[in-house]
């Protein structure tokens, strides 16, 4: 899930493997892996959210406001600028493996892509069919954490995060036993009250538990099905229009919420106005190809009428 109070144009974008992809830092990759994600194109360039490469690795760039501590550059290590280190990693690394060995010797700059642009606080969520590992450069450096929960919202910091779901090992998707007294015959009102105390507000923390929740209980018996899994998994910690007022008067919203089949090489997404799952498929663009291929976001409202 994408949550913020504003739009700026994201789009769908296919980034084949000759598009010359150019660093900050002096370095241009004129042929790499093919990407495929979500990202706003600044001057030719793609500033991707999230995406997949055709290897089936991940990444998410979420917010970190509190948390994130970008460097100057140091010698000897590969200094990139935020906007660049989903690009560089997915261009570069075939598996996850590859990824966490590239990131032990990067350093994150803080570099603003422009003017109008400035510098985003974040920390990162990679993965692929093996697992998935947080990524967090903080004021000790950057850290690499493994994550066996395969959940990343924003702020507080994963390991504290990942901490609080002790909290909550008593959850669970059958139904309660009585274990307040063996002396009181108690039952539970209705189904789903094993998961009685799940979070529901929409703070990052309850929403890392309730994510959490769903994917570790969810059952799926086709790629169709799991499709659909992850979509309903992610609109239950999804932010409804008007639940959360900024200080500014402004409302925060999904804007979009978007998974990959990485086997395939399928980006599916949906928007806050259009419930309907779209999907692109990458190995349908020209991997050879030199140029970006966007694909405008569908945000009306798209009903199927059936009589």
């Amino acid at each position: 899930n994408l949550d913020l109070e504003y739009n700026i144009g994201e789009k769908i974008t296919f980034m084949p493997r000759n598009f010359p992809l150019v660093l900050r830092n002096g370095n241009t990759f004129e042929h790499h892996f093919a990407v495929i994600g979500t990202a706003h194109i600044a001057g030719g360039y793609p500033l991707f959210y999230d995406g997949i490469n055709e290897h089936g690795v991940f990444c998410a760039a979420l917010n970190f406001p509190k948390s994130a501590v970008y460097f100057s550059e140091k010698t000897g290590m590969e200094n990139l600028a935020p906007f660049e280190i989903i690009p560089f990693v997915l261009s570069s690394c075939s598996n996850l493996g590859g990824a966490k060995e590239l990131l032990k010797n990067v350093n994150v700059l803080s570099t603003d892509f422009s003017d109008v642009l400035k510098s985003t606080p974040l920390h990162w969520f990679f993965g692929d069919k093996t697992g998935s590992i947080t990524v967090e450069s903080v004021e000790t450096g950057l850290k690499i954490y493994e994550n066996p929960v395969g959940v990343l919202t924003n702020e507080p910091p994963f390991e504290y995060q990942k901490l609080r779901l002790s909290e909550f090992c008593g959850l669970s998707p059958e139904e309660a036993e009585n274990r307040f007294s063996k002396n009181l015959i108690l039952k539970p009102f209705s189904r789903g009250s094993g998961a009685l105390g799940l979070p529901g507000d929409s703070s990052s923390c309850s929403r890392f538990i309730k994510a959490a929740f769903g994917k570790e209980n969810a059952v799926s018996e086709s790629p169709e099905e799991s499709v659909s899994q992850v979509f309903h998994i992610l609109e239950s910690v999804s932010m409804i229009k008007g639940c959360v007022r900024l200080d500014d008067g402004k409302l925060e919203k999904t804007v979009y919420s978007s998974c990959a089949d990485g086997e395939n090489g399928i980006y599916y997404y949906k928007t806050y106005g259009n419930s309907r799952i779209s999907g692109v498929d990458m190995k349908k663009e020209d991997f050879e190809g030199k140029e970006l291929v966007s694909y405008p976001f569908k945000n009306e409202q798209d009903i199927f009428m059936q009589n």
